[in-house]
């Protein structure tokens, strides 16, 4: 008899949860991530001017419109044309609650294009927009 119980609890299913391989895989995902997410972070390279006065805190999602080097507009990674700026904002806007765009210009931008950018933001009907500069550094 002493025999006959010892082989069933030999038997018996173990009831504990192993869940060491499953912290294991856990961290090894978390270390990916942690190494991963700072290489998503990829800019447009824009060489921004600098100025003394201090930033707006915003509470949204910003829209921003990008005018690079070589002087071409982008959304983004889609990239417009200024003829077509106004209808596209339009249409963008239409839905948006928040009617404010920041506009990011390269610093080597002529500044009739800036111009001319900001009249086609106005002609699609947003009165709020901002420039995008670096803080000054002393």
């Amino acid at each position: 008899m002493g025999m006959n119980s010892n082989s069933t609890k030999s038997r018996m299913a173990m009831s504990e949860i192993n869940i060491t391989p499953m912290v294991d895989v856990m961290l090894v995902l978390l270390i990916i991530f942690m190494v991963t997410t700072p290489m998503m972070q990829q800019g447009i390279d824009i060489d921004l001017p600098e100025v003394s006065s201090s930033g707006t805190p915003t509470n949204d999602e910003p829209f921003v419109l990008d005018i690079r080097k070589n002087k071409h507009l982008y959304v983004g990674e889609a990239e417009l044309n200024v003829a077509q700026l106004s209808e596209r904002l339009t249409a963008i806007f239409a839905t948006r609650k928040n009617k404010q765009i920041y506009l990011r210009a390269d610093r080597n931008v002529d500044y009739g294009l800036v111009a001319e950018t900001m009249g086609e933001i106005r002609a699609a009907g947003i009165s709020n927009i901002s420039l995008v500069t670096l803080p000054k550094i002393n």
